[in-house]
């Protein structure tokens, strides 16, 4: 079920993107402003509270109803799956930033492709030369094909394995947007409220960090993959994020990483992966990239199923 609930939601995405996502993410955005309201005084126990309560209402919800739709019939219980991978995955979210970024770069209009970036990033972009467009563009989609598509899968694969059907995409999903919402706030003005939600957020990311890693050492370049990830990705300011830019960028033989101009001053930033420089190439590899690592966890999932099969 697990491996046909995928298929079914990337389908179905690339079919008919959600386009109101936005209005998802708004209901969500009151959802976790409720909890912060009540709760947040400024302490560490009262954001883990908060996170334990808004995160383990879904996940309840989400469980029970898959166990009660399953009772009924299981093709009501796979729905429901699909539905869910639907609105927590997120494929093309991001997507069509990078293909409108990659043509841009492709016919010389780098203006063009600056303000897709800074609308994509939420921050100016405009300081950039092509170079540096099509390198953090690269990263930007390494780092959500992470967020928006395996690490949903991967949490999704456990909680089905573990009997509580879609969960995990639940699960993960909420401990993203909460960690966005709460866990990266100033300490100074939010308080402690906001610990719990970043280190809870650590804790769900250390294995998918590292199976897009080794998934990406697979599918490209493996001995610089594993080079990178070891000697690289902890010298990132965020190590968890290093993991999967170092291994991305050691995967297709890419230079990311590097200073950057922001602000009319350069932005210090430590070289990952090598190789050649950036560009609209690199680019067109890096969705070849994440095409075939999310083709390899398809097919592993396939042999999975078909060995309970054949063990069963």
């Amino acid at each position: 079920m697990s491996l046909l609930s995928l298929i079914a939601a990337l389908l179905l995405e690339q079919l008919h993107p959600l386009a109101a996502r936005k209005y998802l993410y708004t209901w969500l955005g009151s959802y976790v402003h409720f909890f912060q309201h009540h709760f947040n005084a400024g302490e560490r126990k009262h954001g883990k509270i908060a996170w334990l309560i808004a995160v383990l209402l879904p996940l309840l919800v989400s469980a029970v109803l898959y166990w009660v739709l399953h009772s009924i019939h299981p093709l009501f219980a796979w729905l429901f799956c699909v539905l869910v991978l639907y609105l927590t995955m997120g494929f093309r979210q991001f997507s069509h930033y990078y293909t409108d970024i990659h043509q841009a770069l492709r016919n010389d209009e780098l203006d063009k492709a600056r303000s897709l970036l800074s609308a994509w990033r939420g921050m100016a972009c405009h300081e950039l030369n092509a170079e540096e467009v099509a390198r953090v563009t690269i990263e930007e989609a390494l780092l959500a094909s992470h967020q928006h598509v395996f690490g949903v899968m991967m949490w999704f694969v456990i909680t089905m394995l573990l009997g509580l059907g879609p969960a995990g995409a639940v699960l993960y999903r909420l401990a993203l947007f909460l960690n966005a919402r709460w866990g990266q706030q100033d300490d100074s003005e939010f308080g402690e409220f906001g610990v719990f939600a970043r280190q809870a957020y650590r804790w769900m990311e250390w294995l998918p960090l590292r199976l897009t890693a080794t998934t990406f050492a697979i599918v490209g370049d493996f001995e610089d993959t594993v080079y990178c990830w070891r000697t690289q990705a902890q010298n990132w300011p965020d190590p968890e994020a290093g993991i999967v830019l170092a291994s991305g960028a050691g995967a297709l033989g890419v230079r990311l990483g590097s200073p950057i101009p922001q602000g009319g001053l350069p932005l210090d930033r430590p070289e990952l992966g090598m190789g050649d420089e950036a560009d609209a190439d690199f680019m067109q590899s890096t969705v070849g990239l994440v095409w075939r690592a999310l083709a390899f966890w398809l097919v592993l999932l396939l042999l999975l199923g078909l060995a309970t099969l054949v063990g069963g």
